[in-house]
């Protein structure tokens, strides 16, 4: 009886999305050229918003998406909310403890976001300084990574979508950490914001899917979809469309 339960459990994923013809992906809807909600449209963009469409289609099943977030996909995943979290998941040896990644499938390394006008802060040595502010997005490995590296500065964790940045254009706060793709948006949308890039990579972290562990046939599946999207020419080309080659990975 002993092994009856785990050859069940790992059985169970795929055969409920086929039954139920839905795949539920967990995305958090803020996240540029990743997840991110048009304000006009109210529709998901990004490179895991189509590639999640892709998976489903793949599957043979309607998508189904699960608003979601950093401090929140876990328990989504492990309370079954959702079949998979679908949101460029930095793959952390904390999170792995909890959760089963897929194969990685972007890689982005650690960035800061200041203002023009802030003249302190013009290299990434210059963030972690007495008296300076860095806020960071709760729950995230740039919060893991600025509690363990940073030592002089103050760390402020926030929670609310955008709250980053208005930390920093209120100048309650000097720099906020961010990724490739944030950092990106940032650039894209506000002209005030100028991005602090290291003078080599800081803590470059795997991005991948996330499942609930015990399910070795459908994170088999999950594995399958990244390869193939590797394979076919899926992720590369999304990826440009977004301006996301930089950070693909192609291991």
């Amino acid at each position: 009886m002993g092994n009856t339960a785990p050859a069940m459990a790992q059985d169970g994923r795929l055969q409920k999305i086929a039954v139920q013809k839905q795949l539920r992906v967990c995305s958090w809807p803020d996240y540029y050229a990743i997840s991110f909600r048009n304000p006009r449209t109210g529709a998901l963009e990004g490179l895991d918003a189509e590639l999640a469409q892709a998976f489903a289609a793949d599957l043979g099943v309607q998508l189904t998406v699960v608003e979601s977030s950093f401090p929140r996909f876990i328990d989504d995943l492990l309370t079954d909310r959702c079949d998979i979290g679908m949101f460029a998941i930095g793959a952390t040896p904390a999170r792995a403890q909890r959760v089963a990644f897929s194969q990685p499938y972007l890689r982005s390394g650690i960035y800061a976001v200041t203002t023009q006008t802030n003249d302190t802060i013009r290299r990434w040595e210059d963030l972690d300084r007495g008296g300076n502010v860095v806020v960071v997005q709760k729950d995230t490995y740039m919060d893991g990574y600025a509690r363990n590296a940073m030592k002089s500065a103050r760390i402020v964790a926030v929670t609310r979508p955008q709250e980053r940045e208005e930390e920093v254009q209120a100048g309650r706060a000097d720099a906020f950490l961010t990724d490739y793709p944030y950092g990106q948006r940032m650039l894209a949308f506000h002209p005030w914001a100028r991005l602090i890039v290291p003078d080599t990579p800081v803590q470059p972290t795997p991005y991948a899917y996330a499942v609930a562990p015990g399910d070795a046939a459908w994170l088999e599946r999950v594995n399958s979809f990244v390869a193939a999207i590797k394979a076919d020419g899926r992720l590369e080309s999304i990826a440009a469309r977004y301006k996301l080659t930089p950070i693909v990975a192609r291991d």
